[in-house]
């Protein structure tokens, strides 16, 4: 009986170190990251003036590199994996008449990182680097323009940009009143809460009296207004002016438990 008591506690103390190391691991391995909840379902598009054959050429370009694989590789840069995918046209950029070399202006939204950012004093981002493709294969010259999200329609019909192209959620009034030409989605990015893949933070439930950060803009505080329960339930908010990558600068030092982002910056720091 003895000695059956001693195997048991041995193998108890076995299980606990076994716990011990895993727990030791979690705290001190890996920078992933891991979304614990979202807040806001939405999707990017692009968006032209309605009956402008600008659309026509940049979807066919779109394709074309499509086919060409540049989209699958400019994906894999930017997230580590395809999560991009544009919507099939019978548009041939082949069957479109030559085009003559001009100004594209793209609106951007600068606050969508990894899609669309400002890094000292340049434009950044899976969309902006996309885009620069789309004018190099029609022999166009771009040109970025920072916009707001709620400014598409007035940019796009004043005639300030030809396209609304860089990390934009376009308003669903917008498009179903077909106020402007909409290509698109091209890729779902929720707007959660996500903590580091080794924390032991499985859920809403238990963000309990912790300290989250966030980007300081209209649609992060728009987000979380969206779940005042979460708002009590965390133990403090913190709006950082650096954006997404100050957010995730202050995750990993340990400075707070969470942050407030969207599911397309996951991919990035992931697979970074």
């Amino acid at each position: 009986m003895i000695r059956i008591c001693k195997k048991i506690i041995a193998m108890l103390l076995l299980v606990c170190m076994g716990f011990a190391a895993t727990g030791c691991a979690r705290a001190t391995g890996g920078y992933g990251v891991k979304a614990v909840m979202t807040l806001v379902d939405q999707e990017y598009s692009i968006a032209f003036r309605n009956d402008d054959p600008t659309a026509y050429y940049v979807i066919g370009a779109i394709q074309a590199l499509d086919e060409e694989g540049k989209l699958t590789e400019l994906s894999n840069k930017w997230f580590g994996q395809r999560i991009i995918s544009f919507p099939r046209t019978n548009i041939r950029l082949s069957e479109l008449p030559e085009s003559e070399y001009r100004e594209f202006i793209i609106g951007l939204d600068i606050n969508s990182f990894p899609l669309a950012y400002s890094a000292n004093g340049e434009y950044w981002g899976f969309d902006v680097e996309f885009a620069i493709a789309v004018a190099q294969k029609l022999g166009w010259h771009i040109k970025m323009q920072p916009i707001e999200k709620e400014n598409v329609y007035i940019e796009l019909s004043s005639g300030n940009i030809d396209c609304a192209w860089g990390g934009l959620a376009l308003d669903p009034d917008e498009i179903e009143r077909r106020v402007y030409s909409r290509y698109g989605p091209y890729v779902e990015n929720d707007i959660v809460v996500a903590v580091r893949a080794n924390s032991y933070t499985m859920n809403k439930m238990m963000l309990s009296g912790k300290k989250m950060v966030m980007p300081s803009t209209p649609e992060a505080m728009e987000a979380l207004n969206t779940d005042q329960n979460l708002i009590k339930r965390l133990g403090q908010i913190t709006r950082l002016a650096g954006g997404t990558t100050e957010c995730f600068s202050q995750l990993y030092a340990g400075k707070c438990d969470a942050v407030l982002t969207d599911s397309t910056a996951l991919y990035y720091f992931n697979s970074h």
